[in-house]
């Protein structure tokens, strides 16, 4: 087993167990992918060495006014490096050799005097004791900061079985990553799901499966692990959605399996056998449903709530026998009526978007918080867009109903498990743009007129961490400010045993 930075090359995967003939092959796949070929497209240069290549470059990109240094990493032949930094009659310079380590003082009073300007970055190259300018860069500082902290999931992009993962916090404006939890604390169960009400971190829950089983909430200071499984159901609880008024939680519960290609480019199939909608309400841990999105005729599916509480928004198709139809299968997106008062949906289903119709399926809606934008993926079929190459992200006008490919954000890879910062101004992703294996955090500012610009990664310490982590990035999350409970505690609470949540008949 080769160890790198407290990550392992392992014969384990996602299910647990023994890999698969299909599993070892795809495992091989990645670590030439990554050992022997590391992002060569993106690092290329010429036999004389005078072509210029930088990783990450943000060049385009909008960044927020509170980010973290945007470090990078210099390939072009040369033995120093001179970079200088400047907004309006304000600059510093580094000098270096490769790896440009900006200075976090510097760099914070730089952009926070200078907010809704451009920064101009001037990479100069020693050459014969002089220095040459080889490229001139230019990003634009918004002034609208983003929220301080994202999480995410950080596990190897398995097959069948799970290894390490964890589920970690990271602070946008530097680069501490605290965990949240990790499943070595847990006998190396998979945890996932993780989900916050409105960004807030006091509001969160995340699912654990096989030991310790259940879902545990952090609601104000108070932890508690449920069991979500309840008669009449054919899971426990699986994609959440807070409700925004904090007391009630859309899930999924879903019969997934997986399988696995021979010959096509999508590598991997995620699908649902059957799948229905509950609602969990956490003051009375009652789960409910309801006939309209519970039943055997659709496959019901990634909640979402409407800002002001009033619509439950979801993804829906026929049901049909699985796997013979999973390339047929395409999802559509519905709403119907809540109320928070009652607990209980309407009498009707509105149509939202009829995606079928494009010849595609949709997933994972995610609402602005002024509620006039719906990002969701559109994929070709299916359930589990995240392995699918032509999973890209799109923007339905709430208002207006205009659907747009958001060109500015996409890629030739997929493009998925997108949300919003508290301010509407601010997504952040998950792209498999870099080497078409590992999904890799994008933020992209989202201005007032409804434009998205350039994406650009989550700045690292070390600039080719992505290069040498062999783990993705799983479900990002914005928070605004950091989780409170301890690792310890998380721990202790997850080794209780569950509370069983009662059920109420549809």
């Amino acid at each position: 087993m080769m160890k790198l930075k407290n990550t392992y090359i392992t014969r384990r995967g996602f299910f647990g167990g023994k890999l698969s003939v299909a599993g070892c092959c795809l495992s091989m796949i990645i670590f030439c992918a990554i050992f022997l070929f590391p992002n060569c497209s993106r690092r290329s240069q010429r036999a004389n060495g005078t072509t210029l290549s930088v990783f990450p470059d943000y060049s385009g990109a909008a960044i927020p006014v509170n980010i973290a240094p945007l470090n990078f990493y210099i390939h072009y032949g040369a033995h120093k490096y001179r970079v200088s930094f400047a907004m309006g009659k304000d600059s510093f310079s580094v000098v270096c050799r490769n790896e440009v380590a900006i200075p976090s003082r510097k760099w914070k009073k730089l952009l926070l005097g200078h907010a809704g300007e451009n920064l101009h970055i001037a990479i100069y190259a020693r050459e014969n004791k002089n220095w040459e300018k080889i490229e001139n860069k230019t990003l634009y500082v918004a002034p609208e900061p983003v929220d301080p902290y994202i999480v995410y999931r950080l596990i190897e992009p398995g097959y069948q079985y799970w290894g390490k993962m964890g589920i970690y916090q990271r602070c946008i404006e530097n680069f501490d990553e605290i965990p949240v939890m990790i499943n070595t604390l847990t006998d190396e169960n998979c945890m996932n799901c993780h989900s916050f009400c409105k960004n807030d971190p006091d509001k969160m829950l995340f699912h654990m499966r096989a030991q310790h089983a259940g879902t545990l909430f952090v609601n104000n200071g108070k932890i508690e692990k449920m069991n979500m499984k309840v008669d009449g159901n054919i899971s426990a609880a699986v994609y959440p959605r807070w409700h925004p008024e904090g007391r009630y939680v859309a899930f999924s519960v879903n019969k997934t399996s997986q399988l696995f290609h021979a010959v096509d480019e999508n590598l991997i199939e995620v699908y649902d056998a059957a799948s229905d909608l509950i609602i969990y309400d956490t003051e009375t841990q009652i789960i409910s449903s309801g006939a309209l999105i519970h039943s055997t005729n659709n496959f019901e599916t990634f909640p979402e709530w409407s800002p002001d509480g009033k619509w439950l928004y979801f993804c829906s198709a026929p049901a049909q026998e699985m796997p013979d139809g999973y390339d047929s299968l395409r999802y559509n997106l519905f709403r119907i009526g809540f109320d928070a008062q009652t607990g209980k949906t309407g009498n009707r289903i509105d149509t939202v978007l009829m995606a079928s119709l494009l010849g595609k399926s949709a997933a994972f809606p995610r609402i602005s918080p002024d509620g006039k934008y719906l990002m969701l993926c559109l994929s070709g079929y299916g359930t589990f867009p995240i392995w699918h190459k032509d999973n890209d992200l799109y923007l339905l006008n709430l208002e207006t109903r205009e659907l747009a490919k958001m060109n500015s954000l996409n890629s030739r890879e997929s493009d998925s498990y997108h949300s919003w910062s508290s301010n509407g101004r601010w997504v952040v992703f998950g792209s498999r743009r870099l080497d078409g294996l590992y999904t890799r955090p994008f933020i992209a500012y989202f201005d007032n007129s409804g434009k998205a610009h350039p994406p650009f990664l989550l700045p690292q310490k070390n600039p080719l961490l992505y290069d040498q982590l062999i783990k993705s990035f799983n479900i990002p999350e914005f928070i605004t400010g950091k989780i409170k409970p301890g690792l310890r505690t998380m721990e202790r609470v997850a080794k209780e045993p569950a509370i069983n949540a009662k059920s109420q008949q549809k």
